[in-house]
C-alpha cells in the first residue's frame, strides 16, 4: 500500500512539472495572476479633465478683449445701459401696461448684451441684462457723452458730422425721410407744401434732408418748419391741424398711420441707422461692430426686422 501511494505522488508531481513548463512560468508566477486581475479596471477610468473640454468648449462669441475697462465696467455692473426711443412702434416702444420696451432695436440691444455677458440674446432678455433709458433726438447725444448710458440704439442717423463725436457701427437699417399728411389736407406731393407748416423732431436731420432734396430737384417749395419734442406730439399736432405735415423717417411714420392720414409717395434723404457709443470707448465699439456685421451676414438682422414687420 505504501508503494502505491508513493507512485501516485510521483505521478502528480510529474504532471505539475509538465504544466509549469508549458506555461513558461513557475508556481510563483501562477499565484501572481489574481493580483493582476484586481488592476484590470484601470483602462476604463474617466479620461483626464483636460481632454474633455477640448472638444466640448463652444467657439468664443467675440474676438474683442472683454477685459477692456469699458466692457469690464459693464460686466461688473451687471447690465448694459442703452438709450432707446419710447414712442416708435416696431422699433422701440415702451409698453404702458408693463413698462417693458418692445421693438426691433430693443432686441438688438439684447443681442449685444448677450455677447458681453456670454449668453444668448434671449437669455439676456430673460435675465434683464439691458437697462433701457428713453431718449429723444435731442437728449440721446448728451446722455451718451456724459456716460449715463453705454450705447444709443434709437434710430440714430449716421452722418459725417456725428461721426466726429461718436463711434457708429455699420448701418443696421436704412430708411428714407417721408411726409405724413391728413387725408383732407389737399396735399398730394412735396410740391404742395409751399407755405405750409412742416413739423419735425428736435435735433433730427429731417429738415436738412427736406431742404437739400428741394434744392437738388430745383423745386419752388419753401415751407415753415416747427420742431416738437417727440413723435407723439408731432402726431397730435397733425391730427389737430396745428401743422400740415409730419416729416420724419418713413419707418417711424408707419407707426402713426391711421384712417385719417397717409404717407405721401415722396421719399428723400436716405437715413442709415447705427449703434452709437462714446468716442473713447473703442473696445465697446469694436464689440458692437463685430456683432452687427455678423448679424447682417448670417441673416439674423433681416429675420429680426421681418419679425417686427419692418421693410
Amino acid at each position: 500500500m505504501k508503494k502505491k501511494i508513493t507512485l501516485a505522488a510521483a505521478l502528480i508531481f510529474g504532471v505539475a512539472a509538465i504544466l509549469g513548463a508549458c506555461s513558461g512560468g513557475s508556481a510563483a508566477t501562477t499565484t501572481a495572476a489574481p493580483a493582476a486581475t484586481t488592476e484590470a479596471p484601470a483602462p476604463t477610468e474617466t479620461p483626464a479633465p483636460t481632454e474633455a473640454p477640448a472638444t466640448a468648449a463652444p467657439a468664443p462669441a467675440t474676438t474683442v478683449d472683454l477685459s477692456a475697462p469699458e466692457i469690464k465696467a459693464i460686466i461688473d455692473r451687471g447690465v448694459l445701459k442703452v438709450g432707446c426711443k419710447t414712442d416708435i412702434p416696431k422699433f422701440s416702444l415702451q409698453n404702458t401696461a408693463t413698462g417693458e420696451y418692445e421693438g426691433f432695436e430693443d432686441d438688438l440691444a439684447y443681442e449685444i448684451a448677450g455677447v458681453i455677458f456670454g449668453i444668448t440674446g434671449a437669455e439676456a432678455k430673460a435675465q434683464k441684462k439691458v437697462e433701457f433709458q428713453g431718449v429723444t433726438a435731442k437728449t440721446r447725444g448728451p446722455l451718451l457723452e456724459n456716460g449715463e448710458i453705454d450705447l444709443v440704439i434709437a434710430t440714430f442717423t449716421i452722418t459725417a458730422e456725428r461721426k466726429e463725436t461718436y463711434n457708429f457701427s455699420t448701418p443696421y437699417y436704412t430708411d428714407a425721410v417721408g411726409l405724413l399728411v391728413n387725408n383732407d389736407s389737399g396735399i398730394n406731393s412735396i410740391n404742395d407744401l409751399d407755405g405750409k407748416i412742416v413739423g419735425v423732431a428736435q435735433s433730427s436731420t429731417s429738415k436738412d434732408g427736406f431742404l437739400k432734396y428741394v434744392e437738388e430737384k430745383g423745386l419752388s417749395v419753401s415751407p415753415e418748419f416747427q420742431e416738437f419734442d417727440g413723435y407723439p406730439a408731432l402726431a397730435q399736432a397733425l391730427a389737430s391741424k396745428q401743422i400740415d405735415c409730419f416729416s420724419v423717417d418713413r419707418a417711424i411714420l408707419a407707426g402713426y398711420v391711421n384712417e385719417g392720414n397717409h404717407i405721401l409717395d415722396d421719399r428723400f434723404a436716405e437715413q442709415d441707422y447705427g449703434v452709437a457709443s462714446a468716442k473713447e470707448k473703442t473696445a465697446l465699439a469694436a464689440l458692437v461692430e463685430e456683432k452687427v456685421t455678423t448679424m447682417l451676414a448670417d441673416g439674423t438682422m433681416k429675420a429680426m426686422q421681418d419679425g417686427w414687420g419692418l421693410q
